[in-house]
């Protein structure tokens, strides 16, 4: 049995990330540019899609996603922690980008906005996660895709945040849970992938 989110996590968590933007870059994020490069080799993003990316953080895979909408494609980069979206901001990506801070779970986004959304190690940080991804649900075009990845087993990502006391819950559901949350939330053509170095489930909105 997952733990389950107690009351207060949301604004806990928040803090954390917001408290540790200084430092993401150089002492936690992911530094493997191949290893980043491989994932988004997974992502099936056409050229010139509109793809939401949800927990961009710093800003660490938004070049990868860059270079798979091309020039006539968009990227709209969001987070809830404004601290972390202001370093993102601060490092000019050119391309066509748009950066919104706002919690996934309620935004502002039109029905059926975006080809695409992108979760780069994020997911487990969505505390009410059948609302988040309702809402992306919600946000996606008709056969538009879900991309929910990490560049680490979902085994090695629990065992990181059960040793931090603001992430304790922050979990990524087992196989039959994430493919029940995402069949309840509207998708299909569901595929999980938990290996030794990456973690990727992808969906459709039907």
């Amino acid at each position: 049995m997952e733990p389950k989110n107690s009351p207060g996590d949301e604004t806990i968590t928040h803090s954390y990330f917001n408290n540790k933007a200084d430092i993401w870059d150089d002492k936690i994020a992911e530094k493997d540019s191949v290893k980043l490069g491989s994932m988004a080799n997974n992502l099936d993003i056409q050229p010139g899609s509109t793809v939401l990316d949800v927990g961009t953080g710093t800003g660490i895979f938004v070049p990868f996603l860059l270079k798979k909408v091309g020039n006539k494609g968009k990227l709209v980069c969001l987070d809830s922690a404004d601290k972390m979206l202001e370093k993102a901001r601060a490092k000019n990506f050119k391309g066509n980008i748009e950066y919104v801070c706002s919690d996934i779970s309620s935004t502002r986004f039109a029905d059926k906005s975006f080809d695409a959304v992108v979760c780069y190690s994020s997911f487990p940080h969505f505390h009410d996660k059948f609302k988040a991804l309702k809402e992306i649900s919600r946000v996606l075009k008709k056969g538009g895709k879900l991309f929910i990845c990490h560049t680490s087993s979902r085994s090695a990502i629990h065992e990181i945040h059960l040793h931090v006391p603001e992430l304790s819950h922050d979990l990524i559901p087992d196989y039959k849970e994430m493919q029940q949350l995402l069949l309840s939330a509207g998708f299909s053509e569901i595929s999980i992938h938990d290996e030794a170095g990456s973690y990727l489930a992808k969906a459709e909105k039907l």
